[in-house]
């Protein structure tokens, strides 16, 4: 995980912890809509409403903001993965999964978008991660998956490829929202597109792997 250059120094203060945010908060709008390479130390500093020096005191590059962003971001992403119980009943379990996941489609788009803008260049900053904690977070709830199958529960499937399947279904409506909106027309492209999101997918993935509504 990167570490800001001010707490490598010394101590951090609660306005050096105050100054990192707004560096991270500029970085992702700048991040988010120029993509890395698209986005200079400048530009964010600029957005940041502080001098480019002033802002290389906290981070020394543009590599170690990106980083810390990436990081933030994985962690939040994945939370509702962690959550995932394989003690758990699978229908409220991939409810809960779906509507978790389009609350922060809907929450935090920009991070979305960064994340998105980071696969589409194939990963380079954060390939040691994926194929690391993510993989094995994967894995661990793919065999949840199986297990469910094995028992019953739900019909049997890939369960990498359902898992695929909702970050990818879910994330369209951060990634693609001009998109969604434009075609929903103005009568129903408001914050309503969400929960009839959550409504279509619920219906999709659970009538999709045979569980039986309680």
């Amino acid at each position: 995980m990167a570490i800001p250059r001010a707490a490598k120094t010394q101590r951090r203060t609660r306005i050096q912890e105050e100054k990192e945010e707004i560096i991270l908060e500029a970085a992702l709008d700048v991040f988010s809509v120029n993509g890395f390479r698209g986005t200079t130390i400048d530009q964010i500093a600029e957005v940041a409403g502080m001098s480019k020096p002033n802002l290389l005191y906290y981070f020394r590059t543009k590599e170690a903001i990106h980083r810390a962003l990436i990081d933030r971001v994985l962690f939040t992403w994945l939370e509702p993965l962690r959550a995932f119980d394989a003690n758990g009943n699978p229908e409220s379990e991939i409810r809960s999964y779906i509507r978790r996941k389009l609350e922060m489609a809907r929450d935090f788009p920009r991070e979305s978008r960064l994340f998105a803008n980071e696969m589409l260049q194939g990963a380079p900053h954060v390939e040691d991660e994926l194929r690391g904690p993510l993989k094995a977070l994967v894995d661990e709830k793919a065999e949840v998956i199986r297990a469910w199958a094995a028992t019953g529960k739900i019909t049997k499937c890939d369960p990498y490829h359902l898992i695929f399947s909702i970050w990818s279904t879910t994330q369209h409506y951060a990634d693609f929202d001009v998109q969604v909106r434009a075609v929903l027309g103005q009568e129903h492209a408001g914050e309503g597109r969400f929960e009839d999101a959550a409504r279509y997918l619920e219906q999709l993935f659970v009538d999709g792997l045979g569980i039986r509504r309680s």
